[in-house]
Order: C-alpha cells, then structure tokens, then sequence
C-alpha cells in the first residue's frame, strides 16, 4: 500500500557477508532519491578448445553475482530545501562519511566494509566494486559545494541463500547437505550421485570413521568423484 510518505534511499555498513552485526555510525541515507539505477548480470563460459579443432559450444562455468549501477549527490550551493548555504567544509564532511560506509578498509574484517542498500522495492547486499567522484560546483575559495558520487557495487549472497537458490542436483559439483532423521551415508549419496556405492568416498572426504552412525544435523560435504562402473 502506498503512503504517500518520502523514503529515502539508505546505505548500511556491517560487518561481514551475514548482515547481521552494524558497524558505529554506520547508516548513510541520501541527499534525493535517484532518478534511477541498474543491475547488471553476467555469464562466464570456457570457450577453450584443443588445437586444431573446430569451433566448440561454450561450456557454462558460473553465474556471476549482479552489480548494481547508482549516482548519488552531495550538495550545498544552498538550493536543496532543508540545507544550509555551507562554510567550512562544504560537502567534504558529507563525503568522508559516504566513503568510511562504502569504501574504507575494515581492520577488524581485513577488507571493505559490506553493505546494504535498501528503497521501496530495491535490497541490494554486497560490497563497492569502484567509485568515481567528481566535483561540480565550488566556493570562491575553492571549497566544493557539490559532487556526483558514481558507484558500482557487486552482489553478495550469503552461503545458506546460495545453496537455496542454486539447489544444484550435478553430481560434478559440491554438495553440502544435512543429516535429516532416518538418512543414511549411503541414501545420501544416492541422492547425490545416481548410486550408493560412493559412500566410502564421501566418508573419506569428511574424516567419517563410522558411516553407519551419522548425527542428525550433522553437514555432510559431497564432492565431485570421479564416477567408475
């Protein structure tokens, strides 16, 4: 249902790809909403082929995680409602903030900080790819007064919402799967291979000394085998 109240795009920052843990003062909301933004999805194929061979159909490796497309402004020539005419710094405090959220380093995470992007329909989780900045407008003293922040930020899924989604059945990739009541190492690898008589293998993968005993719960990593008659 339609409120007729104006949301706000927002950006938060957490900690790691679980989005669960908020960084300090990590929430960055926008100046005007964006006139709009993109996605933007990719294939990767293998498109090797032996030496003197003909043409090959492209092998499917992956689907890559999708990029989102945004601008956003930073202004304060004293136009936008609600915004003082600036001294001092002019945007650059504003600017400061948006980068600490989307691009500076995490010490405790060893790497950038990950994201989400939320508004109306839009709920983006991942992390800044690249950025540009320009700078429009400027004081007599040479402070900016305005910018166009250019962003390209790369999806994140989180491991569980993967599996979910890609709910994979090839037994020529990893499975991991958990023990339900009743299973079995050797029905589990049916399930997975087309044939039971893999078990041993699957049990040596996972350091399973006794295969006959599986602990509901228990996660169970199913490799790709190399399948024999």
């Amino acid at each position: 249902m339609n409120t007729g109240l104006l949301k706000k795009l927002t950006i938060k920052a957490y900690k790691d790809d679980t989005f669960n843990e908020l960084i300090a003062d990590g929430k960055f909301t926008s100046l005007l909403n964006p006139e709009n933004y993109a996605f933007n999805y990719k294939v990767e194929y293998s498109e090797a082929q032996g030496i003197g061979t003909s043409a090959t159909q492209p092998k499917f490796i992956r689907s890559l995680p999708q990029d989102l497309s945004l601008e956003f402004l930073f202004d304060h020539t004293g136009v936008m409602k609600g915004l003082k005419n600036p001294l001092g710094d002019g945007i650059i405090g504003e600017i400061e903030k948006f980068k600490r959220i989307v691009f500076d380093y995490n010490g405790e995470q060893h790497k950038p900080n990950y994201v989400m992007i939320g508004w109306g329909s839009l709920l983006f989780k991942g992390v800044l790819a690249d950025m540009s900045i320009e700078f429009k407008l400027f004081a007599p003293d040479g402070t900016p007064l305005r910018a166009i922040a250019k962003t390209n930020f790369k999806g994140s899924v989180e491991d569980d919402l993967r599996v979910a989604k890609e709910n994979n059945s090839s037994p020529d990739l990893t499975h991991i799967r958990t023990v339900q009541e009743g299973d079995s190492l050797p029905l589990m690898t049916f399930r997975i291979y087309g044939d039971s008589k893999y078990y041993l293998q699957v049990a040596k993968a996972n350091n399973i000394s006794n295969f006959r005993k599986l602990k509901t719960g228990q996660e169970i990593i199913f490799p790709p085998i190399e399948k024999v008659s």
